[in-house]
């Protein structure tokens, strides 16, 4: 953009007085705006790096100049155009200067070093709480389910029983479910993966934001998903397997389930600082806490692309329910000690 050309758009001035005022106005500025234009070029075109040391010394001294300016030239009226001109610049100037400093890789990778793994330690107690409601959950669902099948149909929807119920026989479950063939690439990868992907993230993501109603919804979906797992719990247990049911669900099961927990616990984040503010109000309180509740909810997200990515694709690749079951006892010990370690050095 170029400085632009005096113009007598004013009404309230006369134009021979406008354009002597300009031209007073833009006289002994002008470089200094044409400067900072030529160094805000390089910083958004190649990035700080590419300006020198006295480039980066003189880019806020010029932007406080522009700033100066354009109030300046707000409060004398000078044409529109020349106005537009330094709001644009000034903005450009403002995001240069005081913008993140990340690039988005960078940011990613902050992210997922540090970022993720201490909202998690953050939220230690509301994991404990997450975990206690599914387990309940389960619980109740394996408990109500084992002694009478028809509860498996009141827990889980048709559209997730896949034809499974309580008239699956042992064969129908083990040779058209656990030990099923793999579907091959575009099935497991293109079909399956991004169904469940789209599937989980839609609950997972309902159960987070329903945290705002005081976490009542939260906890009542989290409940359900656990009903929803031990009817099915109960329905393997009943034909004697359970150890390849748990074998088949470890595979993905250890990240999903635990993406959601996560997810559920950001709901409670955002509950307990809606109950109980401290010496904020609530909204305060909410705006304070919001982001690192979001930044749970976020790394939850990735984990379900992982899992979706295991269940579609690499599930039915392995046949071996103690490979299965070591494949899943592995990926909780890596999210452990991921969530216990990552981002602690050189913290303060």
């Amino acid at each position: 953009m170029t400085v632009p050309a005096v113009s007598g758009e004013t009404p309230a001035a006369v134009p021979g007085e406008l354009t002597l005022k300009s031209a007073e106005f833009r006289r002994g500025r002008e470089d200094g705006w044409r400067e900072l234009e030529h160094l805000l070029g390089l910083a958004e075109k190649r990035g700080a790096r590419a300006l020198s040391a006295e480039e980066l010394q003189r880019l806020p001294l010029l932007y406080r100049a522009a700033m100066s300016s354009l109030s300046v030239a707000r409060s004398i009226a000078l044409d529109r155009n020349l106005l537009l001109y330094l709001e644009n610049l000034a903005l450009r100037a403002f995001l240069t200067v005081y913008g993140p400093r990340m690039r988005l890789r960078d940011g990613a990778a902050e992210f997922l070093r540090a970022g993720f793994p201490a909202a998690v330690r953050a939220a230690a107690w509301h994991i404990v709480i997450a975990i206690g409601v599914l387990a309940a959950g389960i619980v109740a669902g394996f408990a109500l389910t084992v002694s009478d099948e028809s509860w498996f149909s009141a827990f889980v929807p048709s559209g997730l029983a896949g034809g499974r119920g309580p008239t699956s026989t042992r064969a129908s479950l083990a040779d058209g479910e656990i030990f099923a063939p793999w579907p091959g690439v575009t099935a497991a990868f293109l079909v399956l993966a991004n169904f469940l992907f789209t599937h989980n993230t839609t609950i997972a993501i309902l159960t987070f934001s329903l945290g705002i109603a005081a976490g009542v919804p939260t906890l009542l979906l989290l409940v359900y998903q656990g009903l929803m797992l031990g009817a099915f719990l109960a329905l393997h247990y009943n034909r004697g397997l359970t150890v390849e049911f748990l074998g088949w669900v470890a595979i993905h099961g250890v990240t999903e389930i635990g993406a959601i927990m996560l997810c559920a616990a950001g709901g409670f984040v955002i509950a307990d600082k809606i109950l109980f503010p401290g010496r904020y109000s609530r909204v305060e309180s909410l705006a304070l806490n919001g982001r690192a509740a979001a930044r749970i909810a976020v790394g939850a997200v990735l984990m379900l692309f992982i899992a979706a990515i295991l269940e579609g694709g690499f599930r039915q690749l392995v046949q071996s329910t103690p490979l299965r079951l070591a494949i899943g006892v592995f990926s909780g010990c890596v999210w452990f000690a991921y969530f216990s370690i990552a981002g602690r050095k050189g913290a303060t």
